[in-house]
């Protein structure tokens, strides 16, 4: 047990070097001397840097950090509900609920109406659509089922947006679509935070009940466990956090459903205490070291984030599917 707390204290050291890693570096060279000089308060030599670190890099990290964490959880608590190690938060439609309000905005409003709360619109009626539908079904497997057709229906209502679309509004989605941690601003950054943290802190909350439910819902209904409301609040919190990032953030891949992979190698464990935590320190340091790439010298460009995320994410999802009988998922 120590041995895995050391580990996830080692984890956290990691995310505070990349956390310094992306305030220190990006595509405009800043001297470390005068990054450190902006966070003392003292005066730089282009009053430029300032706005760059402060505005840019500094909400820039901290998104990539809470976003990271709240699609790791997300993906982890699915893949336990689910008892699916493929499931992820874009599984239940939420992601494409949020593409569908943006498509309809970015494509038709003319940008009258706020991307972000477009997505986080779109994301929230998906999300009360599964909850209403989940409240009828007592299998999980169909509310899976449920939220799969849901976030098609999603796509086939962008396709057919798209077939209509100037090809300028078809452009824009694309590059929405990619992905970034960038577009949230500095003004907007507190109240992103905030509703982070209290999706984050739910999760928490739910541990033991995601221990109790690894043995099987047969076993945790015999244990006094009631399924359907812990089912129903496991997808409130996924659901309100995947609409939250993929609102800000755009739709992310790979994170929420790869992490959580990392984490159990990592620790060997399927015990919640442990491995929520790990795989939210784990979630926060690879969407850290995701951004981070994006702004590698070797590309020479700034690259999307959805360019880079299959690149940690594909090869862990590879070895998941090789070695399962290897990795202890459930008990």
């Amino acid at each position: 047990m120590k041995n895995k707390r050391y580990i996830c204290y080692g984890i956290a050291v990691v995310i505070v070097i990349l956390f310094l890693c992306n305030l220190f570096y990006g595509s405009v060279s800043i001297p470390f001397s005068a990054v450190a000089d902006i966070f003392l308060g003292r005066a730089v030599e282009r009053s430029s840097w300032t706005s760059i670190v402060l505005h840019s890099r500094l909400p820039q990290a901290v998104t990539a950090l809470l976003g990271g964490s709240a699609l790791a959880v997300c993906g982890l608590m699915l893949q336990t509900l689910f008892h699916n190690p493929l499931a992820g938060p874009s599984i239940l439609g939420v992601s494409d609920g949020a593409n569908l309000g943006v498509a309809v905005v970015m494509l038709y409003s003319g940008g009258v109406i706020s991307t972000v709360l477009a997505a986080f619109t779109g994301a929230l009626a998906v999300l009360a659509l599964i909850l209403y539908l989940s409240s009828r079904v007592k299998s999980n497997v169909l509310v899976l089922i449920i939220g799969m057709m849901i976030g098609y229906l999603a796509s086939s209502g962008i396709s057919v947006l798209n077939s209509f679309a100037s090809s300028e509004s078809i452009r824009s989605y694309v590059l929405w679509g990619l992905g970034s941690f960038s577009n949230v601003s500095s003004r907007q950054i507190f109240f992103y935070g905030i509703a982070v943290l209290t999706g984050l802190s739910g999760s928490v909350l739910l541990v033991k009940p995601l221990n109790i439910l690894l043995l099987g819902e047969h076993y945790a209904s015999n244990l006094g466990i009631n399924i359907k409301r812990v089912r129903m609040l496991i997808l409130v919190i996924t659901g309100f956090l995947t609409a939250l990032v993929t609102a800000f953030c755009g739709p992310i891949s790979f994170i929420g459903l790869a992490v959580p992979h990392v984490a159990r190698i990592v620790l060997g464990t399927s015990n919640q205490q442990l491995l929520l935590p790990a795989t939210l320190l784990c979630g926060a340091a690879t969407a850290l070291l995701c951004n981070l790439m994006t702004l590698l010298p070797l590309w020479n460009k700034l690259l999307p984030l959805n360019a880079v995320t299959p690149l940690l994410g594909a090869p862990v999802i590879i070895y998941v599917i090789l070695n399962k009988k290897n990795i202890r998922y459930f008990n």
